[in-house]
């Protein structure tokens, strides 16, 4: 019989890797997906892309209103409830992240018309997101592994930062949808 801390070990073994690949595969592909010229866009017949952009902005505050609920009910020791909360979100953002892609294949990009200091509040909003959201999802895949384990001390300090970040990509988010809402 082996111990748990060998099944452990095997289990990171695969799980780990796997987390690492998904980490780099998917925003290398959501990189190239933005250097697709227009010409190579798909037409989607049975999605209405108008009403997307809307869709992923609740999709990313109800992430946002999940993970502070995940918080509260961690502090109040619930622990099923927050398992259920922040799968709940990690499922809401992996929803997002398939619908952007079939938003971004099928759909000209929308171009920001906004000027003055509302341009460069934009755009400091739109890049932060942008480069946070690419550790976002190792961070949460990493943090729900190792709570998914009974890891508890490394979850904890995993999500000493996965919170943070995963909270403010979720937010602006909604915010650059905000911004963007005239131009669709």
């Amino acid at each position: 019989m082996k111990s748990t801390s060998t099944t452990s070990k095997n289990n990171d073994r695969i799980v780990v890797p796997i987390i690492i690949g998904l980490s780099v595969l998917i925003p290398l592909a959501v990189a190239l997906m933005f250097a697709m010229p227009d010409s190579m866009k798909v037409e989607i017949g049975f999605i209405n892309t108008k009403s997307l952009p809307f869709f992923h902005a609740v999709l990313n505050g109800s992430t946002a209103v999940l993970l502070v609920t995940g918080v509260a009910l961690i502090r109040k020791k619930k622990i099923k409830l927050h398992r259920v909360a922040m799968l709940t979100a990690f499922l809401l953002s992996a929803v997002f992240l398939i619908s952007y892609v079939l938003t971004h294949i099928s759909t000209p990009d929308a171009k920001f018309g906004g000027e003055g200091a509302v341009r460069y509040v934009y755009f400091f909003i739109l890049i932060t997101h942008i480069v946070l959201s690419i550790p976002v999802l190792p961070l949460a895949m990493f943090a729900i592994y190792r709570g998914w384990k009974g890891e508890i001390e490394k979850h904890k300090k995993i999500v000493r930062y996965t919170f943070p970040v995963w909270l403010y990509v979720a937010i602006t988010g909604v915010l650059v949808y905000i911004f963007m809402a005239p131009y669709y």
